[in-house]
């Protein structure tokens, strides 16, 4: 159902607040530069620093933005399954195509506990579900074993898998089967998630380089799998840059250097990069050519 390059599209802040205009810029950014989808208000958004209401005006200006010309997959989970319900029946009644739900952070609960939280909700709201699976950001990895159990679940049609495990992620497709969308969560891991049966990434480097990150997908599916390679290997250094700090401060660092957004588009926790990092992320932007 999901396929491509799908873009972790950045919240940009102007003095404080959510900066709509230069938003909904970045959505037509993308839909003119061959991103498949976009996924608002997800890590890459820094949906923890949101306020329901900030949240919920997020996904509206994508929405609004996209225009229908590309899916709007809303980031609308929770650690609480209530709010998540709360905030996925909100991104159904605004239009979004699609909920990115992330695993429960902090809480940490069991296999168990992970798959009635997500069958709760998609019982709950008749919208296709993406489960989110990261880890190193909320303390617990969902087993295959688990993920073959929730893509039995009507409208729970793939996975965004951020565990850095290709086989763990081999397991899932083996398990779940073709019709389950296996995505990467990893810019880095992308083109060997292609190879074991993926269906594309849901990025952050696409963020600054939509065009190339789409362009490597379509050649490999393709058949153009040397072409796919060369990309892979150009975009890797950058890739590399994007995560030399917690994203998204590095992305969000690269798209303010570029004029994307404001300088001051960082909310707290996350503050700038050390001086050393940002010579590293600009060298990055220099070699590819986008300073």
């Amino acid at each position: 159902m999901f396929k491509g390059s799908m873009v972790a599209i950045v919240t940009p802040f102007k003095k404080g607040k959510v900066d709509e205009k230069r938003l909904a810029g970045l959505v037509e950014f993308h839909v003119k530069n061959g991103t498949s989808a976009i996924v608002p208000c997800g890590t890459t958004g820094e949906s923890a620093t949101l306020s329901y209401e900030e949240h919920e005006r997020v996904v509206e200006v994508v929405i609004e933005a996209a225009d229908k010309k590309v899916p709007v997959i809303a980031g609308s989970g929770a650690n609480n399954t209530g709010e998540a319900i709360m905030l996925t029946r909100y991104s159904k009644k605004a239009g979004a195509n699609a909920s990115l739900q992330i695993t429960p952070y902090y809480n940490r609960p069991t296999q168990e506990g992970i798959y009635r939280h997500f069958k709760k909700i998609a019982e709950e709201i008749d919208i296709p579900i993406i489960v989110y699976n990261i880890a190193s950001r909320t303390g617990v990895n969902i087993t295959p074993e688990t993920m073959q159990r929730l893509s039995k679940v009507r409208n729970i049609v793939g996975v965004k898998e951020a565990s850095g495990d290709l086989n763990q992620m081999s397991m899932i497709h083996a398990l779940c089967g073709g019709d389950f969308d296996l995505i990467s969560g990893d810019d880095s891991l992308s083109l060997a998630v292609l190879a074991i049966g993926g269906t594309g990434v849901i990025s952050v480097v696409a963020n600054i380089v939509p065009k190339d990150t789409a362009e490597m997908i379509r050649m490999f599916r393709e058949g153009d799998t040397e072409g796919a390679r060369r990309l892979h290997y150009k975009l890797l250094p950058l890739v590399k840059a994007m995560f030399i700090e917690t994203n998204p401060i590095p992305v969000k660092t690269a798209m303010a250097l570029m004029g994307m957004i404001d300088e001051s588009s960082l909310r707290l926790p996350m503050c700038e990069m050390s001086d050393v990092n940002l010579s590293k992320l600009k060298k990055a932007l220099v070699d590819y050519g986008l300073l």
